[in-house]
């Protein structure tokens, strides 16, 4: 079993002692959804903490999400439950990179590729590049948006 995954487990335990019932639903709910990941396809596998971190990334993000749907939607009790929930999940996240640093990032990849200037079809070679150096520490939106911006003259 991952190390993350065991930290989460422990983290379970502890929770449902301290009878801290958010923390409890998220971590289960979480824990679920890495179940999912394991037995989803032909076989079962067991993840990689990398993989752990990935289903973690897109929970957190399908948390963020819901928080900004249901506060549009003018449900602030909701959207209370998601954003700490995601709070809960960004705390076995890897910190994330701010807007200063994705921009480093995709200059340095723009211009390894030499795709300055080249426009929208450059794209996908510079995503190629800059993706696995943010996996896990950057909205990919963010990073595609910084990508446009950069290689568009």
């Amino acid at each position: 079993m991952s190390a993350l995954k065991d930290q989460l487990h422990a983290d379970l335990t502890t929770s449902m002692k301290a009878r801290d019932a958010l923390r409890t639903s998220t971590l289960r709910m979480v824990l679920t959804a890495i179940t999912n990941a394991e037995v989803s396809g032909k076989e079962v596998r067991e993840l990689t903490d990398d993989d752990v971190l990935t289903v973690l990334g897109a929970e957190a993000k399908k948390r963020r999400e819901a928080a900004a749907a249901f506060a549009e939607g003018n449900r602030p009790e909701l959207a209370e439950k998601e954003t700490a929930e995601a709070e809960i999940l960004a705390e076995y996240l890897p910190a994330q990179l701010g807007a200063d640093e994705i921009a480093a990032i995709v200059t340095a990849a723009v211009e390894s590729a030499g795709a300055s200037g080249q426009g929208m079809k450059a794209m996908g070679q510079v995503m190629g590049i800059v993706s696995p150096q943010v996996k896990g520490r950057a909205d990919g939106g963010a990073v595609a948006a910084e990508v446009k911006r950069q290689i568009n003259p």
